[in-house]
């Protein structure tokens, strides 16, 4: 491959895992079964295009490929497993691991037992919010 035909943010296959939360094997297999398109980098590396993975990305994230239970306006959603819960008087503290990412959020304490939230139990963080903080790697 000639160095200006290699796409301006590429990703190896570990990498693009990395971004979507999954193994490097599933990547492959996504690869290999044509869901997603790869190329060689000058050292035989498959790599995929950023633009192309971003696009791949969306499609994993339709609704139809989730469960989503009724309609909200929310669109960030992390399923996850409850890994710590801190009861106080009024308030509770529950974590939640979702795939590489560790949601810490304060909710009544009233919804967190009426929720049946333990460590252990599956959870979703659903995030809405009018600030968000974007960070370029």
């Amino acid at each position: 491959m000639v160095m200006s035909d290699r796409p301006v943010h590429p990703y190896r296959i570990g990498e693009a895992a990395s971004m979507l939360g999954v193994s490097a094997d599933t990547m492959r297999r996504w690869v290999d079964a044509g869901r997603l398109p790869a190329m060689r980098d000058e050292h035989g590396h498959r790599i995929i295009a950023g633009a192309e993975l971003a696009a791949f990305a969306r499609e994993l994230a339709r609704p139809e490929n989730g469960e989503v239970e009724g309609r909200s306006s929310a669109r960030n959603r992390f399923p996850g497993i409850v890994t710590a819960v801190v009861l106080g008087d009024v308030a509770a503290q529950v974590e939640i691991q979702a795939g590489p990412f560790r949601v810490v959020s304060l909710i009544s304490r009233d919804s967190a037992e009426e929720l049946g939230l333990v460590p252990g139990a599956p959870a979703t963080a659903v995030i809405k919010s009018t600030n968000v903080v974007v960070e370029r790697r």
